[in-house]
């Protein structure tokens, strides 16, 4: 049976009047149904190319990109994207920023509005879906920007670095809030990350790119020694450590 995902002999470089830059090099792997995949890698490495890649929204110059053995081009909605920031539109409610892809694709059905109602009353923002974003903390607009994906029902997550605009401790706790939904909803996920803590704990398995332009170094899966693992669990289990230095030697090996 074919991946669910799978990248074959990726290259992808960015042109300009200068020259050309290459950002990623022969970059394969594949992703199963109901994964969680963390990409990590030192600044500037392609790992928010990499999720364009994948997205759709670049094309590679060499390599393929299947999705449920299609190419990516012709995806669709069937893939999700939660960017760095949530992008919620102020004078718009909560709901109807997260009924705003449904009424971009004309998708404003029964069905759908009663599947947005139905997340916003599960994940706790029912009695905030007439408030403007401002009311909101950061990690409850976080868990609108994700009910706007997922109402969409997306067969693929990609999350660029979703809780890298939070303080510390709000970012933990939505970590954790938003790694839940996302096993509760069954997604498969692909996260990028710069926190090696942050992808250890929800992550399944882990992919360390090298420096510019960016190779998989290696592809560590994830097994931690805790029960009903959740992201905050995690960081508890006596073998997170062991998993952060074996990362961090990856990531600081000079080729």
């Amino acid at each position: 049976m074919d991946p669910f995902l799978n990248l074959t002999d990726v290259n992808y470089s960015y042109h300009s009047p200068e020259g050309e830059t290459p950002a990623l090099s022969n970059i394969s792997f594949s992703v199963s149904e109901g994964e969680f995949i963390a990409i990590v890698g030192p600044s500037g490495c392609g790992k928010s190319t990499l999720l364009n890649l994948i997205s759709g929204l670049l094309l590679p110059e060499f390599g393929t990109i299947f999705l449920k053995g299609h190419s990516v081009r012709d995806a669709g909605t069937e893939i999700g994207y939660m960017l760095q920031k949530d992008h919620l539109f102020e004078w718009r409610s909560v709901y109807r920023n997260v009924i705003l892809g449904l009424e971009i694709q004309k998708k404003c059905t029964p069905e759908h509005l009663a599947r947005a109602d139905t997340l916003l009353d599960t994940y706790g923002l029912s009695g905030f879906r007439d408030s403007r974003p401002s009311r909101l903390s950061g990690g409850m607009r976080q868990r609108a920007a994700l009910i706007r994906t997922l109402v969409l029902e997306p067969e693929l997550l990609l999350l660029d670095e979703p809780f890298s605009a939070l303080d510390y401790q709000t970012r933990l706790s939505v970590c954790d809030d938003i790694g839940g939904i996302i096993k509760k909803e069954q997604k498969t996920a692909i996260l990028v990350t710069h926190d090696l803590a942050e992808a250890i704990s929800i992550a399944d398995r882990i992919l360390v790119l090298s420096r510019r332009p960016g190779r998989i170094r290696s592809i560590i899966p994830i097994h931690l020694e805790v029960e009903d693992r959740t992201p905050l669990k995690s960081r508890n289990a006596p073998n997170f450590k062991d998993y952060f230095n074996r990362i961090w030697k990856e990531l600081n090996y000079y080729e």
